[in-house]
């Protein structure tokens, strides 16, 4: 440790041999009278060295054992965070891997599928309405068709199940409303091995609405036996009455959607085909605000735990969050569709929501995410016209033109049955590790990757083409537009498909 007493170098003393040691730096030149002179400047420091005897470590011959160096500590393990990440990263390789979202389908049906319904009271029943004016019963567990309710002539756009789950209302092309007492199927029926003939069910009641024309939804209140229609106006129906108690309408040709509020059941909300989205209150039978936004919205969903929250899916192939409180900027906006959005619905949490698409698609989005976390497709899966998540939050159901109601995991890679608390709590472990690294790039990348048919692939490329040359358009009017462009062109994305809002 040793160097030259040379000027301008430092030299160092040999420390002493103990575990805290004393360093002396001498260093320094000056000019006096035009000769450099040697100026000595002394600083001491202390520095901690590690000092080891010898002969404690080494074997005087070979049968004498070497000593090893153990962490007694448990809270102190070497190359804990490396493991972790190592773990989290085979976790999400797995997940991946194993990944087999699809269950089953349900078949039967001789057309398109157009409408979804679920039971709020019954996990495994399911109603879906065809083009051809068919609604079948199923029974999810045994993927078997218990019912056929028949009575309608035209597609059926809209079915509901009441909040007590005895009764289903559907709606459709031929204008008519029709009440149907929910059926019971017997054990026998569920699990029979096949061959016999499907019951048939005729409508309790029969409604026609007052305004003439195709009706496109109904649903049901939450609370009494009301319900609510879409055609060509907003009707509100009691349960055992052929006449409308209220009527609804707000400068707008057909009303497209209509939902009740699960938190807040006597305000429900609207979809138009005049671009419009509208809140109304049951309670003084007046609307309460409207939105009119740049293409026109298809469906609308409450988020089941947050009263003032909904999600609309929009033609211009993405989805916006609204809060009810303040319509003039969008919560969220959820992308990742090439095509026109055809139905949305909340889990039961309320922390995620399923949409179907146009392109044969459907994806799986956080309440929060502007990115889908899941997409199914399978090759001969077509259009889909509505999605439904079950009432325990684990299934995802489809319906699509391709004649056939489609089941699907909640997550992909999720294992279902009765796992052993040994397996849950490897699982939970694993699901707290890719928490914790989501972060990291690899994991992130990993966790992201979705494969998509090649068309939809495709697709994407052009629309992020588009969407490139629109910003390198407004970079150009900023560069040699006026002062004030900039405020004119980069308007925020959440409020730039907003046209107004009307109270």
């Amino acid at each position: 440790l040793t160097s030259a007493r040379r000027p301008g170098n430092l030299a160092l003393v040999h420390p002493p041999p103990v575990s805290t040691s004393v360093i002396r730096i001498r260093t320094g030149t000056s000019f006096i009278g035009g000769r450099a002179q040697f100026v000595e400047v002394v600083a001491v420091m202390k520095i901690k060295a590690i000092s080891r005897v010898e002969e404690d470590y080494t074997r005087e011959c070979k049968a004498d054992m070497l000593k090893v160096h153990r962490n007694l500590d448990p809270a102190l393990r070497p190359l804990h965070r490396a493991k972790e990440y190592k773990r989290a990263l085979n976790a999400v390789k797995l997940d991946k891997t194993f990944a087999k979202p699809f269950l089953g389908a349900l078949e039967g049906h001789t057309d398109g599928i157009t409408s979804l319904a679920k039971s709020p009271t019954h996990l495994s029943v399911v109603l879906s309405g065809a083009a051809d004016g068919e609604i079948r019963l199923w029974d999810m567990t045994s993927s078997r068709s218990l019912r056929i309710l028949y009575g309608h002539a035209g597609a059926v756009r809209g079915l509901s199940v009441t909040y007590d789950g005895r009764r289903c209302i559907s709606c459709g092309d031929d204008g008519t409303i029709r009440l149907w007492p929910m059926p019971r199927a017997a054990l026998s029926e569920m699990f029979s091995s096949g061959g016999s003939v499907i019951p048939r069910e005729h409508p309790k009641l029969v409604c026609d609405t007052k305004f003439g024309g195709a009706l496109r939804d109904v649903d049901c209140h939450w609370g009494k036996e009301t319900f609510a229609t879409a055609g060509a106006a907003v009707e509100i129906w009691s349960e055992g009455r052929t006449e409308p108690a209220a009527q609804f309408s707000w400068g707008v040709d057909t009303v497209l959607s209509v939902r009740f509020n699960p938190v807040e059941p006597d305000v429900f909300a609207s979809c138009g085909s005049d671009r419009s989205i509208a809140l109304y209150d049951v309670r003084t039978q007046t609307p309460i605000r409207k939105l009119v936004m740049q293409n026109k919205s298809t469906k609308l969903s409450w988020n089941p735990m947050e009263a003032f929250n909904f999600t609309v899916a929009n033609e211009d192939t993405n989805l916006y969050s609204f809060d009810m409180r303040k319509l003039t900027v969008a919560t969220c906006i959820h992308k990742d569709f090439v095509s026109a959005v055809l139905d949305v619905d909340y889990s039961p949490t309320g922390r995620e929501f399923v949409a179907g698409s146009y392109d044969r698609t459907v994806r799986i989005f956080d309440y929060n995410g502007g990115h889908s976390r899941d997409v199914y497709h399978l090759k001969r899966m077509q259009r889909v016209f509505c999605t439904r998540f079950s009432m325990d939050g684990t299934y995802v159901i489809s319906g699509s033109d391709d004649m056939n109601v489609r089941v699907w995991k909640a997550e992909a890679g999720s294992q279902l049955g009765t796992l052993l608390p040994r397996e849950k709590r490897a699982k939970q472990y694993r699901n707290a590790l890719q928490e914790r690294f989501k972060h990291m790039p690899e994991i992130k990348k990993i966790a992201r990757h979705q494969h998509v048919p090649k068309a939809i692939h495709q697709a994407q490329k052009i629309r992020r083409t588009m969407e490139g040359a629109v910003r390198k358009k407004k970079a150009n009017r900023v560069e040699h537009g006026a002062a004030n462009a900039a405020v004119e062109e980069y308007m925020p994305a959440r409020k730039e498909r907003i046209v107004a809002e009307v109270e």
